[in-house]
């Protein structure tokens, strides 16, 4: 089904700024791994992640956020990115680092529901309600390879068994009422506390109840990162942050429109969902150095190679792209439109279409939007014009934050820390210290208890907006 985005009224938000990082691999970079001066092999040691962890609680970051892809990739000229499974390396990242959420991936297509359901609300009451489930189904062939010779299903079908998996693993989480109080005079639970699910489905059989009881937060948080029309109707669904490639705010605001009207099909609060996209970000002394620090760590060393990179990687993704193109005269959205069929993430592809449908810039304006190969919104310049630019967004209501992507792990995470964070602190939008022990807490998210009618949201759980962020002006954003 294909959502309509509803009008947005572009209005101050009621709940703070949040931020999570990427800790994937050694960084954003391709030529992060070997980088002069690091340790080449530091993204197989978990110190490594431990510190990366160390390094964002400093900065009362919101959360880390690990990707997966459980096969390894076949370009050898790069560091790989998914080395340990998430769900092990964030248990020992919970017990050694407090506060710190985890955005934690995890396959709908290859696990079963009752084993990941356990682990994860394992983690979430071990860590006391820092977990965040990013729900993949799986877009990769090399990943079907490694778990039976039938291939990789088409996308229809991945997203059927994918909302099964979150409705199975649903139930699960609020299957046990977690024990409170003084002990019972009779048996420790019967049918009404601990409930048997009974599900019959296309994919799955699963009776009943989770063996770990209800945990601090009510569930994990579920975010997802689908943007094809499947993957907005089941975040429409399930979803309470969506992570997402989205180059220009008033992409933004429709992607944002349509997750609303999703939302609402599925009998959901339209604002139920919070909008969470990924910002590459460069930080020099000066504009001009972060514009150049963009060009090293994209592979090439002038403005020139970065046009050449861009255009040479959209023909190879797309057959009909034009061999020529002059980069400073405008492109045409239907070079950029999503194939049916496509390897490549929907949401990438539709990020350039929607920019160049709105805007209709040139190929040397988008280079400074977007990375060459067209991910992640670029957010390049000095540490206010950094804040100013992420704050801009979240000002006008389009998003509720950001997952930053830095391109050389731990330098560039440290600065972030040290030079961005200090201003959206003194801005009044991102706080000095942890506001709320929780995940959904940070995040204005409601308790999933509350629909069972049986246990109320916490009061002091719940994130709060400081003052000085309701009154303050955001610095001036300046457009990189």
């Amino acid at each position: 089904m294909t959502y309509a985005p509803e009008p947005v009224a572009h209005a101050r938000p009621q709940h703070r700024l949040t931020l999570g990082v990427s800790i994937v691999g050694a960084g954003a970079s391709a030529r992060a791994w070997n980088w002069p001066g690091t340790k080449w092999n530091r993204f197989a040691h978990w110190e490594y992640y431990k510190r990366s962890a160390e390094i964002a609680r400093s900065g009362v970051l919101d959360a880390i956020f690990v990707s997966d892809h459980p096969a390894l990739q076949r370009d050898a000229g790069r560091g790989p990115s998914h080395l340990f499974d998430p769900i092990v390396l964030f248990s020992a990242i919970a017990g050694a680092v407090l506060d710190i959420g985890f955005v934690l991936t995890a396959s709908t297509s290859y696990n079963s529901p009752y084993n990941l359901a356990r682990r994860l609300a394992s983690l979430d009451t071990i860590s006391g309600g820092r977990l965040i489930f990013n729900a993949v189904a799986n877009f990769n062939p090399d990943i079907a390879a490694n778990f039976g010779a039938d291939g990789l299903p088409d996308r229809e079908q991945r997203y059927r068994k994918a909302d099964e998996f979150l409705q199975v693993v649903k139930e699960l989480w609020l299957s046990w009422d977690a024990p409170e109080g003084l002990a019972p005079d009779g048996p420790l639970w019967d049918e009404t506390t601990a409930r048997a699910i009974n599900h019959h489905g296309e994919f799955f059989d699963v009776r009943g109840p989770l063996n770990v009881p209800i945990g601090p937060q009510g569930h994990p948080v579920i975010s997802q990162a689908g943007a094809s029309p499947q993957g907005i109707d089941f975040a429409g669904k399930h979803a309470e942050i969506v992570y997402a490639a989205l180059l220009s705010k008033e992409a933004a605001f429709q992607f944002k429109g349509q997750l609303e009207s999703a939302a609402r099909a599925h009998g959901r609060a339209p604002d139920s969902i919070r909008l969470f996209p990924g910002a590459s970000v460069f930080v020099g002394d000066t504009h001009e150095e972060a514009l150049r620090r963009h060009e090293v760590f994209s592979g090439v060393d002038s403005e020139e190679g970065l046009i050449a990179s861009f255009l040479r990687q959209q023909r190879a993704a797309s057959p009909g792209f034009p061999e020529h193109i002059d980069p400073d005269k405008p492109l045409r959205p239907e070079w950029f439109v999503p194939r049916e069929g496509q390897q490549r993430p929907i949401g990438f592809t539709k990020a350039l279409c929607d920019l160049v449908e709105l805007e209709g810039p040139t190929t040397r304006q988008i280079i400074r939007r977007t990375g060459a190969a067209g991910g992640h919104r670029l957010v390049a310049g000095t540490p206010r014009e950094v804040a100013g630019a992420l704050i801009d967004w979240w000002a006008a209501g389009a998003v509720s934050g950001f997952n930053v992507h830095l391109p050389l792990l731990h330098e560039d995470l440290e600065r972030f820390v040290r030079q961005v964070v200090p201003i959206l602190q003194a801005e009044g939008v991102f706080p000095k210290e942890y506001d709320a022990p929780t995940i959904r807490g940070r995040f204005g998210l409601p308790d999933p208890r509350t629909a069972l009618g049986a246990v109320p949201a916490p009061a002091a759980d719940r994130g709060r907006l400081t003052t000085a962020a309701a009154t303050s002006s955001p610095p001036s954003p300046e457009r990189p």
